[in-house]
C-alpha cells in the first residue's frame, strides 16, 4: 500500500491499452496523460507561470540538484517554498537530481551516495538519498522522486544489475526519511536495456511503499525502439491503481507510444528548448522559423492553434524576431510549443475516453510526419 492517498483514480482503459486516468494533490487535481513543463531552476524558461497555466499546463517540473546548489535551497526556503517562489498555485514535482548527477563527468559512486564537482563550485559535492530527499522536503513540491542511479547507454548488463539493487537499496533509504504531510514520493525503476532487469527493478521497487511509480533511464540515448521494448516491458508490471510516470521523454512519437503501453505522466525541456533554437511544433509537423520560406509567410504557426502567438504573430514576424534576436520571439515560440503539447495530451484524454486512441494516433502522426524541417 502506499504511503499516502492520492487519490488516484483510473476513470477509463481504452482498446489499444491507454489509460485516462486523475490524482489529487495539496494544490489540485491532474488529469492524465498529462505533460509537464519542465522548470529546471524554478522557472519554466522565458515564459510567465501565467502564461503556462493558459496553455491548460496542471503540473510543472523544478530540478532538486540545480535547486540545491549555492544559495538556491535558502532562497527557496526564505521565500516560503517552491509554490511561492515560482508562483504557481497548482502541482509540483521535483526530480531526485539522479539523471542530472549521473550525466556529469567524475562522478564517485559509493553506496553512502554520489560525489561530484559541478561548474564554478569549488568544493566536491555530496548527493545521498537522505540527502536527497531533505531537499526536496525543503523545497515543499507536491511530488518528490527516490535518489536512483541513472545508467547511460550503453552499459554493460554486469554494471546496470549491480546498479538495479543500488538504487533497491537507496529506494528503502528514501522512504526512511519523512516527507512534509502533503508530500507524496515516487519510486523509479531502472534496469537499463535488459528485460529481465527492468523486471526485477520494478518487482523491488513496486514492494516499496510509494505513492507512484515511475521509469527512469529510459531517454538516454537508446533510439525509438528500444525505448518502445522499455516500456512494454516495464508497464504492466506497474500497478494499476497508482500512477505512472515515463521521465524526460517529449517528442509526440515518444509520447504517443508511451500512452499506448499505459504511462499517465511525462516531461521533457523539448518543447521549450526547441522552441528558443527555432523549432516549432504544429499538426503537420515541425517547421524551422528561420528558414527563407517563412519571409513571407503570413499564416501563424498552426492555424488550428488558439495560442496567444498563433492568434497575433505570423511566421514572416516571428523570424524577424528571431533573427533579430529579440527576447520576445523565446516567449511566444515558447508559449506555442507548450500549448501544442498541452493540446495534444487533451486530444489524446478525449480519445481515450471515446475508446478511439488508435484512430487518433494514427491520423495526428500521419500528419504530422508528412513535414519535417
Amino acid at each position: 500500500m502506499p504511503r499516502r492517498d492520492i487519490r488516484f483514480e483510473l476513470l477509463h482503459q481504452d482498446p489499444s491499452g491507454a489509460r485516462r486516468s486523475r490524482y489529487q494533490t495539496t494544490h489540485g487535481v491532474v488529469e492524465c496523460p498529462t505533460f509537464m513543463p519542465v522548470g529546471t531552476v524554478g522557472a519554466v524558461k522565458a515564459v510567465t507561470p501565467h502564461q503556462v497555466a493558459q496553455t491548460g499546463a496542471q503540473v510543472v517540473l523544478a530540478n532538486t540538484f540545480h535547486m540545491s546548489l549555492g544559495e538556491r535551497l535558502q532562497m527557496v526556503v526564505r521565500g516560503g517554498g517552491l509554490h511561492k517562489i515560482m508562483a504557481w498555485d497548482q502541482t509540483i514535482l521535483t526530480d531526485s537530481g539522479g539523471f542530472q548527477v549521473f550525466s556529469l563527468p567524475d562522478v564517485q559512486i559509493q553506496e553512502a551516495g554520489v560525489t561530484f564537482t559541478y561548474k564554478d563550485e569549488e568544493e566536491p559535492i555530496e548527493m545521498s538519498p537522505e540527502s536527497s530527499m531533505a531537499i526536496q522536503r525543503d523545497l515543499g513540491a507536491d511530488i518528490a522522486m527516490a535518489f536512483d542511479e541513472c545508467v547511460g547507454f550503453p552499459s554493460t548488463r554486469e554494471y546496470v544489475e549491480r546498479s538495479v539493487a543500488r538504487t533497491t537499496r537507496w529506494a528503502a533509504r528514501c522512504l526512511s526519511v519523512e516527507l512534509a504531510p502533503h508530500q507524496f514520493l515516487f519510486g523509479i525503476v531502472q534496469g537499463g536495456i535488459y528485460d529481465d532487469l527492468r523486471r526485477r527493478s520494478a518487482a523491488e521497487i513496486t514492494a516499496l511503499p510509494f505513492d507512484g511509480f515511475a521509469i527512469g533511464g529510459a531517454s538516454v540515448g537508446e533510439g525509438f525502439e528500444l525505448l518502445d521494448r522499455i516500456v512494454s516491458v516495464t508497464a504492466p508490471c506497474l500497478p494499476e491503481h497508482l500512477p505512472r510516470y515515463l521521465m524526460g521523454v517529449g517528442r509526440p512519437e515518444d509520447l504517443f507510444l508511451a500512452v499506448e503501453r499505459g504511462m499517465d505522466m511525462f516531461d521533457c525541456v523539448i518543447p521549450t528548448r526547441y522552441a528558443r533554437g527555432g523549432t516549432l511544433f504544429t499538426r503537420v509537423g515541425r517547421i524551422r522559423i528561420g528558414d527563407k520560406r517563412y519571409r513571407k509567410d503570413r499564416y501563424p504557426i498552426d492555424s488550428r492553434c488558439g495560442c496567444y502567438t498563433c492568434q497575433h504573430f505570423s511566421r514572416l514576424v516571428l523570424r524577424h524576431l528571431y533573427y533579430a534576436r529579440e527576447p520576445l520571439y523565446l516567449t511566444l515560440a515558447s508559449i506555442h510549443n507548450l500549448q501544442l503539447y498541452q493540446d495534444l495530451m487533451a486530444g489524446m484524454r478525449e480519445a481515450i475516453e471515446a475508446d478511439r486512441f488508435a484512430r487518433f494516433k494514427g491520423d495526428w502522426l500521419a500528419a504530422y510526419t508528412r513535414r519535417r524541417g
